[in-house]
């Protein structure tokens, strides 16, 4: 791994155990930690998929009872305004978003569907909750190294979580898929870039789902207080 990469990474794990002022588990000195780089990127990716909250718990329940009756299907746009019926009824606040971009000089124009839901956090703060059904294929290489497959393998099919536990993942995974691309000595694509992969979840054009209903919300605190947050729950 080149200095270029090893900054990136070691920046990278400074700025994660940070935000979520959690104990300095790994080393503070940049050689000792990439001598285990590999390691190191799999555990900041492991922690980051395994932590959640009360309202990823609940949310995610009502996603996995309806996806449970579509398994093996396409991720199309009917399945997920399917979902976002479901989910209404479920008493959630689901609004099917479409994001698109402009092409502009180092990223191509593109766009994406995904489930957006709002609730209240334990503070009575809101908060959003990012449903996509086709979740892992946005991240797939066709010629990636072992660290990069390894690193895939634990991305969900369907994600289910906060716009900040997203754009980590996104940055772990577009970080390690460019030293792919270069240690393949391939030309890293703009479509893969980090830029490019936010743009799919934090268009400025994105459909922003409304504060949830009164019975929404009563619905939520009643649910809330019967479930108890598990790291391992949160994710598909």
């Amino acid at each position: 791994m080149g200095s270029f990469e090893e900054e990136n990474l070691y920046q990278m794990v400074n700025d994660f155990l940070e935000s979520e002022s959690t104990p300095p588990l790994l080393s503070s000195d940049p050689q000792s930690l990439f001598l285990n780089g590999h390691h190191t990127k799999y555990y900041i990716l492991q922690e980051i998929l395994e932590s959640g909250n009360v309202a990823e718990t609940y949310v995610l329940e009502s996603v996995m009872k309806h996806m449970r009756k579509k398994i093996g299907e396409r991720s199309t746009t009917a399945l997920k305004k399917w979902l976002v019926k479901k989910l209404k009824i479920d008493g959630h606040n689901a609004t099917l978003c479409h994001s698109s971009w402009p092409t502009t000089l180092n990223c191509p124009g593109g766009e994406h569907d995904y489930i957006e839901i709002i609730l209240e956090d334990l503070n009575g703060c809101p908060l959003k909750v990012i449903v996509d059904t086709d979740f892992k294929s946005q991240f797939e290489l066709a010629r990636p190294t072992s660290t990069y497959k390894e690193l895939f393998s634990m991305v969900p099919s369907i994600f289910v979580g906060t716009e900040q536990k997203l754009k980590k993942i996104i940055s772990i995974l577009c970080a390690e898929a460019r030293i792919s691309f270069l240690e393949k000595g391939l030309h890293v694509p703009p479509w893969r870039t980090s830029n490019y992969m936010q743009s799919k979840w934090f268009s400025a054009s994105q459909k922003w789902a409304q504060f949830p209903s009164s019975r929404e919300k009563t619905m939520y605190e009643k649910r809330a207080s019967d479930i108890v947050p598990s790291k391992t729950s949160i994710i598909l």
